[in-house]
């Protein structure tokens, strides 16, 4: 057994972002503003898209991510409990969509397309 604490996901967090953190606190935009709409621009750019929109948490990019794939009340979504985060299931509650779980080997999720048996 460890002795010491195994992290799951240390960011990397140096005096640059400190000062961003620092100027964004100072700029009183705390929510959308200037820095926010920049990015979407940036991002717009870097993927060659032609919209974008940042939003405040991966549970909601999921919810409008569902939204937009034309998922509906009450349709069926599958995801897998072992390689998931509660947050994707209230993602599906949130598009009104039923959370389907199920348990998966690892070679299926290796290989999707054996999932459903469509290989």
């Amino acid at each position: 057994m460890r002795k010491d604490f195994l992290v799951f996901g240390s960011p990397l967090i140096e005096n640059s972002e400190i000062e961003e953190v620092v100027a964004s606190l100072k700029s009183g935009w705390l929510g959308t503003g200037p820095k926010v709409a920049q990015f979407e621009k940036d991002f717009i750019n870097y993927k060659n898209a032609s919209h974008a929109v940042a939003l405040s948490s991966c549970t909601a990019a999921l919810h409008l991510s569902l939204l937009a794939a034309g998922v509906k009340p009450g349709d069926e979504v599958i995801t897998t409990p072992q390689t998931t985060f509660c947050a994707t299931v209230i993602a599906f509650i949130h598009a009104h969509a039923a959370p389907m779980l199920r348990l998966t080997r690892l070679h299926d999720i290796l290989s999707p397309l054996k999932f459903n048996g469509l290989r």
